[in-house]
């Protein structure tokens, strides 16, 4: 973090790094806001970004009007965090097209926009303001990516968001963000602590491809983020607030299922390889939660 900000006092681009579901998001609204007091300056990556998103666009009913004016002229969120001095985000960058990425080329290092429209009138050049700056993120494993130009990466500082190390922390924030959940659906929150320390080391040992014990573990093509167990442990609170039908912990195999199933089918088989691995020999040393776990194994059918 402090790395980030002093990136952002020096107005150079910032972009954040990481897995899936690490809270990059997060970090960059979260910057944002505490520099330039708003995060709302956001352009969405996607494939169908065009560049006016990183420019400027047309009211067409003015334009057709009055032809080229500046009262006709759209600016892109960036273009107002540079007429402002503000921070600017662009969220998974990398899901735009590459020619719509370079866009940011010329912003980044001229700090200026050019609006060839309005040749000869003030308003043809815009500079950008002490203060402006850029906040990206992107997903280093991700499909549908595009590769950023080597031009572009000059003008960024990289940061890489990890994952949580201290599983404590971790479980403690997945407690934390599901209780909110939950209390906002209007129920309390009484999923175990030991259900939700079970759930975390799942997503741990799929995640990291070895077990707290040291065992290899086949990891999934699915990311199993922190953001991910949030959700499902949202969804348990959920179910034994508004449907209790027995033990929550039944739950689970069910939903872990619904997680790795999102991107590779083969990720099924890797999770039944990891009940018949880590969920039963911890079940064969005596844990009763385990054993409950590998009892349940038929619901990953």
């Amino acid at each position: 973090v402090e790395r980030c900000v002093v990136t952002l006092a020096g107005e150079r681009g910032l972009l954040l790094v990481g897995e899936p579901g690490t809270a990059k998001s997060m970090l960059s609204e979260l910057l944002a806001a505490a520099v330039c007091g708003t995060s709302a300056l956001t352009v969405q990556g996607t494939a169908g970004t065009t560049e006016d998103a990183f420019r400027y666009g047309w009211n067409y009913a003015l334009l057709l009007a009055q032809g080229p004016s500046p009262q006709a002229l759209v600016d892109s969120p960036v273009l107002t965090a540079m007429r402002s001095g503000r921070v600017a985000r662009v969220e998974e960058i990398t899901r735009c097209l590459p020619e719509v990425q370079d866009a940011l080329v010329s912003i980044l290092s001229d700090r200026r926009v050019s609006v060839p429209e309005l040749a000869g009138t003030p308003q043809a050049q815009v500079a950008a303001a002490p203060g402006f700056t850029v906040i990206a993120t992107a997903n280093l494993r991700d499909r549908g990516v595009s590769e950023m130009s080597a031009a572009l990466k000059r003008r960024f500082n990289f940061e890489t968001v990890n994952p949580i190390a201290d599983p404590e922390a971790e479980t403690a924030l997945v407690r934390g963000q599901a209780t909110a959940v939950v209390g906002r659906a209007g129920a309390a929150f009484r999923v175990d602590d030991a259900v939700l320390d079970a759930l975390v080391t799942v997503f741990r040992d799929l995640r990291s491809g070895r077990s707290a014990e040291g065992w290899d573990v086949e990891r999934p093509g699915t990311v199993m983020s922190t953001a991910e167990a949030v959700q499902v442990a949202a969804s348990l609170g959920v179910a034994a607030a508004y449907l209790p039908s027995g033990d929550v912990l039944d739950l689970v195999p069910g939903h872990l299922l619904g997680v790795v199933r999102k991107d590779d089918p083969a990720d099924h088989s890797r999770l039944l390889g990891y009940w018949d691995g880590p969920v039963r020999r911890r079940a064969e040393d005596g844990s009763a939660m385990w054993r409950r776990l590998w009892d349940l194994r038929e619901n990953l059918r």
